[in-house]
């Protein structure tokens, strides 16, 4: 978020306003104030504020310390594990979702400055950019990324979507260096890799390609692994600075051909500031990709607090003998009795040892079984203070069923905790959506259907071993009450299989060791009821129940189309609307993406249930990346490994998936295909800009086929007002129906063209009309500018999305919201047929979040009287002058 000037340093405004109108004309003093610096200059404080307490802080070791779960690595839910100290954070994992999670349970991140990585594959990684952009807007002045080679890569590959220019990020050389130290812990990095070079081939193509990409050649060498391309003799660069509010032309040859694949190398710009630079070493090293990284964690050693009981009983008077006594020194009292401090003072805390542990695959079991450092640890160990007191895994569930490693598993002593983060796990993590939802359900139990990822509530038969003293419960998100012994399966007198663990799980490693049941997630739908129904609302309820009634008579619904909102904030995701995502079920059996911002593979997973969330996502044969900003895109890659895991599991063809996006989208998936994980093979890029209304330049032929395959009349874009390379889509469907996303923009006339007739038309509407202002500054609409787009283009509905997180339940109204005008929500299914009943909910949605539709109107007059202020100030010291 930006603050502006003009009115949090109300005093340099009046400076101003006294000077210009004395010296220059009221347009010169209202030019001044438009281009008035909009940094985010409340960083720069708090990055001096942390590094004054970091530095005051750094020279103690806490006394409380204690890891808890963020994210369980349930399907569509992040695995992250966050440990909390008293003066600083760190974060073990970061999958897609990790920062809404956070902000969700008040995590703060203005204290995390180390995160430890397993893998460089997107479950663990996904969730950086994001997370990055949050810290930064928080005040952190660096972080350091520690683990395998190529992590400062997906920064450097990310650059033009995700700008930090407040934020060092640091890269921990865990080859070079065995280990990190702080005064809180310090961490030992355990390398697991498989010795195999049959490879080298793929190697050696990917850094060629790594050297194509920072020059200028127009040569390009091909993998092993073929990759077509858009054009072979085009250079492909992409030096977008996609945040600047004018548009730069730049002179780019449009291809013609289609791409099944991904095209050039990323970032092959000429010049070397804004050109994504790759090292030739390390790219070999994150090609390869073969290692994971497990840690060794140690605590500080910390001495034994002072007992002040004891110490009275000793006869101790207060004053400096007490000092004397903490600092290890035995003292003689005035009567002559000595006092020794071990007799006055807790024991000391060595430092409890835990691990984390990721074994990949099969292949990494003998690496693991083997290692000597982390033998230390188990049953083996020489002193009972080395013997590890828990040990985080976040292996996938089918290799910790595999005997081997429950063998491992064995050889730590039985007082040892074990908690693994993968998709065993049930638990999503979130109470806010289903609290939003539960609410929402009591308006319309058709437009806002209750959650289904609870279906895998029950313990299955994992054969872990576990410690005696860990409780066999198992909560997740959607179970309230406790799952019953029955649910245990024992399958052999010394196995036992343990608990699924659900978010907010707690480890205390010090000053007290052990878990902490009470701090894990439950929902209470009976209390999201209670919460709502007030005497007003009943009331309201019943007259809306009676109004969908009678107004549903006189339609006629069918089946298709109906679309679901996946996210509907803008910019960062929050805990009731995530970034951009739609899903268009266009027919049966045909679905198709519209955007897809962080954590969109994770809402389809929370609203379908794990089961029929698989037919979804297998019959997606779209997706429509409007533009580059990364709460429109950073999803992706999450979203096309789910649907391919889901093809896999119901043994369906695996067709790709048509890729609706800039083109320019190929710097940053080429480069993620290349360097960590495959995802070439999933879709076939249509570049936006070859679809444009009356000036398609995308192959006839390849055009008929892509429509028939999608059973669609036509599909064709704008371009819009935002940053570089944006586009509107309108879409026409077999059977007649046409619909028309705007993506992000400024009322713009091309997508009043493009739209024309639509049924529906779903526009972004970021602020509301008071910040028309701010919505010019950066490039979004109003509500009342997006409503008049729907009347112009002539559409039969609009639906408002993608608001500004002020508004993270509820919009404000305006004169303009009519009966063809509806709101979205995260997790809203409507078929189109049903849009004349959405605007019938208003009433009863403005009883039912009151409180935050008070709190916006309180903020909207103090901005008016401001307003009116600086009017009146301006005018007075120009008629004065």
């Amino acid at each position: 978020m930006y603050f502006y000037p003009q009115w949090t340093h109300f005093r340099f405004v009046v400076t101003c306003v006294r000077f210009y109108s004395k010296n220059k004309s009221s347009s010169n003093l209202l030019n001044v104030l438009k281009t008035m610096p909009k940094e985010p200059r409340h960083v720069i404080a708090a990055q001096k504020q942390r590094i004054k307490i970091k530095q005051k802080s750094s020279k103690y070791v806490p006394g409380k310390v204690h890891l808890q779960i963020l994210g369980t690595g349930a399907k569509g839910a992040p695995g992250a594990v966050y440990l909390f100290s008293d003066q600083s954070r760190y974060l073990f994992n970061c999958g897609e979702g990790t920062q809404r999670l956070a902000h969700e349970h008040k995590m703060k991140l203005c204290k995390l400055e180390q995160i430890f990585v397993t893998q460089t594959v997107w479950k663990n990684i996904g969730g950086l950019p994001g997370t990055a952009l949050t810290i930064q807007d928080v005040g952190v002045p660096q972080i350091t990324l520690h683990g395998p080679p190529g992590l400062n890569e997906i920064f450097l590959a990310a650059q033009r979507f995700v700008v930090l220019k407040n934020l060092k990020i640091k890269i921990a050389d865990c080859s070079k260096d065995p280990f990190f130290e702080d005064n809180v812990m310090k961490v030992k990095y355990v390398s697991l890799s498989i010795n195999e070079t049959d490879n080298d081939k793929d190697i050696q193509a990917t850094v060629d390609q790594a050297e194509a990409a920072t020059s200028t050649r127009n040569e390009r060498k091909s993998r092993k692994r073929s990759l077509s391309a858009i054009s072979n003799n085009e250079v492909f660069e992409d030096n977008t600075d996609y945040f600047a509010h004018e548009r730069k032309k730049s002179k780019r040859s449009r291809s013609r051909k289609r791409s099944r694949s991904l095209s050039q190398p990323p970032g092959s710009g000429t010049s070397a500031n804004n050109s994504v630079q790759f090292d030739k070493n390390t790219l070999k090293e994150v090609t390869d990709n073969k290692t994971s990284v497990c840690y060794i964690c140690c605590l500080q050693p910390r001495p034994g607090s002072l007992n002040l009981e004891k110490c009275v009983l000793k006869g101790v008077p207060p004053g400096p003998l007490l000092g004397r006594l903490k600092n290890r020194e035995d003292v003689t009292l005035e009567n002559g009795d000595t006092v020794k401090s071990s007799d006055v003072c807790h024991p000391d805390d060595p430092g409890p040892v835990f691990l984390v542990v990721d074994c990949p695959s099969e292949k990494y079991l003998e690496c693991l079984i083997t290692n000597t450092e982390i033998r230390k640890h188990q049953k083996f160990a020489e002193k009972d203070t080395d013997v590890a007191c828990l040990v985080v895994h976040f292996t996938p569930s089918e290799v910790t069923r595999l005997p081997q490693y429950q063998k491992w598993i064995e050889d730590f002593i039985p007082s040892t905790h074990h908690i693994f983060i993968n998709e065993d796990n049930t638990c999503m993590g979130s109470i806010a959506v289903h609290r939003i939802q539960h609410k929402l359900n009591l308006l319309s139990p058709n437009f806002f259907p209750l959650l289904n990822n609870h279906e895998s509530s029950h313990i299955e038969n994992l054969q872990h071993i576990s410690n005696k003293k860990l409780k066999c419960d198992s909560v997740n998100e959607d179970n309230i009450n406790r799952v019953s012994n029955d649910n245990m399966v024992d399958n052999n007198s010394s196995r036992h299989s343990i608990r699924k663990f659900g978010a907010l799980y707690s480890f205390h490693l010090r000053p007290k060791k052990g878990p902490e049941d009470t701090s894990e997630i439950k929902l209470d739908p009976e209390e999201y009821v209670r919460e709502t129904m007030t005497e007003e609302f009943v009331v309201v309820h019943n007259e809306l129940k009676q109004k969908l009634t009678d107004a549903a008579r006189s339609l006629t619904i069918k089946g298709y189309p109906k679309v679901l909102f996946l996210g509907t904030g803008s910019c960062i995701p929050n805990k009731t609307r995530n970034t951009s995502g739609i899903l268009l079920h266009t027919s049966e059996g045909c679905n198709v993406v519209l955007d897809c911002g962080e954590g969109t593979y994770g809402q389809i997973l929370r609203f379908y249930g794990p089961n029929d969330s698989e037919t979804v996502l297998s019959n997606i044969k779209a997706i429509y990346i409007s533009h580059l900003h990364a709460d429109h895109h950073i999803g992706l890659i999450g979203l096309l490994q789910g649907r391919r895991r889901a093809l896999n599991k119901l043994n369906m063809v695996k067709d790709p998936v048509y890729l609706f996006a800039p083109k320019q989208i190929l710097a940053w998936l080429n480069f993620y295909d290349r360097c960590f994980e495959s995802i070439g093979e999933e879709f076939i890029l249509v570049p936006n800009g070859d679809l444009i209304l009356n000036q398609e330049l995308y192959p006839t032929n390849d055009k008929i086929e892509l429509l028939e395959r999608l059973q669609l009349q036509n599909i064709n874009t704008c371009i819009v007002k935002h940053c570089p390379n944006a586009f509107g889509v309108a879409v026409v469907h077999k059977n007649g129906y046409k619909i028309t996303y705007s993506g992000d923009t400024m009322p713009t006339d091309e997508l009043i063209k493009l739209g024309m007739f639509s049924d529906v038309l779903i526009h972004e509407a970021t602020m509301e009309d008071d910040l028309a202002n701010e919505a010019v500054v950066k490039t979004h609409s109003t509500t009342s500018q997006a409503i008049e787009v729907g009347k112009l283009m002539e559409a039969k509905y609009t639906i408002l999305t993608h608001f500004s997180q002020r508004y993270a339940k509820l919009p404000r109204f305006n004169e303009n919201f009519s009966e063809n005008v509806g709101i979205a929500f995260d997790n809203m299914l409507i078929k189109v047929d049903e849009l004349p009943l959405l605007p019938l909910l208003y009433p009863a949605l403005r009883i039912m979040f009151a409180e935050h539709y008070e709190e916006m109107e309180h903020k909207a007059i103090k901005r008016q009287l401001k307003s009116e202020k600086l009017s009146a100030l301006i005018s007075n010291d120009v008629n004065m002058s």
